[in-house]
């Protein structure tokens, strides 16, 4: 690990260990990036790196060092080599922080869970040469850093992280709506958050982020008990972010709570799909690191390409 980065044994949520295995795999995006340096990912525009792409003819004022003879004597004709442009990516953080990140009946609340990812990958981002850039949301948004390309600006990433806490009510859609529209170059959209927000809002601002050809990733952070909702005595559940206290019997709510959550669930899937969005339904009992292994993985084996 280069000395650029004193932030990584600081960072409570910050691994040393976990960050030198994830390391070994590039974070890259699923679609064609536009960037101004050199880099790792695929642009829209060709260039002259090593992975050829195709022919054309040849036009004046084309490189002619780019011709390819051989092509010129089987059909006497001048064609030109392309070549895929790599370039840096554009990684925007989203990081959920309204009242109901809070929870978590497993020891990590779910704010905690997502500065490991959030925090684990703006480093790698920042590490291969890309830019990186955080808004942390709740009832408005409570910080906003643009993705900038450099150590001292992870440093303000990784504060925002540190400092933010969970309160408030969640304004998510609105506000993945706004960066559809100011973030004007191509991104990689990471979203972290519970996801607690009516899915048809969820498919209208995942649809605007896609037209505007952002490649769209989403952590969904669930606690276990709520997936297995194994309450066994009659219970005051309290609304995290604002809403009535309900006093109930899970006996009594069991069978259509698990059936609301199955809906749930089910048109979330089928948004995902629909949008091509890379969804990860993440337990805080899972082990974070494996998560995101599996994460850049997939990524990098070209996987769920859309």
């Amino acid at each position: 690990m280069s000395s650029q980065f004193p932030d990584r044994n600081t960072r409570s949520f910050l691994d040393s260990g976990v960050l030198s295995r994830l390391s070994a795999v590039p974070l890259l995006s699923r679609r064609p990036m536009i960037g101004g340096v050199s880099g790792r990912h695929v642009s829209p525009h060709r260039g002259s790196s090593v992975e050829f792409a195709e022919y054309r003819k040849y036009v004046p004022g084309d490189d002619l060092r780019r011709l390819d003879w051989r092509v010129y004597g089987r059909t006497d004709r001048h064609y030109v080599k392309e070549y895929e442009a790599d370039t840096n990516l554009r990684c925007c953080l989203v990081v959920d922080s309204s009242g109901s990140m809070g929870y978590g009946s497993t020891g990590v609340t779910r704010i905690d869970y997502a500065r490991r990812l959030a925090g684990t990958l703006g480093f790698l981002a920042c590490r291969q040469g890309d830019a990186v850039g955080i808004s942390c949301v709740a009832d408005a948004i409570v910080r906003h850093l643009p993705p900038r390309r450099n150590p001292a600006h992870l440093r303000l990433v990784l504060d925002a992280l540190e400092q933010v806490k969970p309160e408030g009510a969640s304004r998510l859609p609105e506000v993945l709506h706004e960066l559809a529209e100011t973030v004007r170059q191509r991104a990689l959209i990471v979203i972290v958050s519970d996801l607690f927000m009516d899915p048809e809002e969820l498919a209208s601002c995942f649809g605007h982020l896609r037209f505007r050809k952002h490649d769209v990733a989403v952590f969904h952070l669930l606690d276990p008990q709520e997936m297995a909702f194994d309450f066994r005595r009659p219970t005051r559940f309290l609304d995290m972010e604002g809403g009535s206290p309900l006093f109930a019997d899970p006996l009594d709510i069991a069978d259509r709570y698990a059936q609301a959550l199955e809906t749930y669930l089910a048109s979330l899937k089928t948004i995902v799909l629909e949008q091509g969005i890379d969804y990860h339904r993440t337990l805080l009992d899972e082990d974070y690191e494996k998560v995101l292994a599996r994460f850049l993985v997939s990524r990098a084996s070209g996987k769920g390409r859309r």
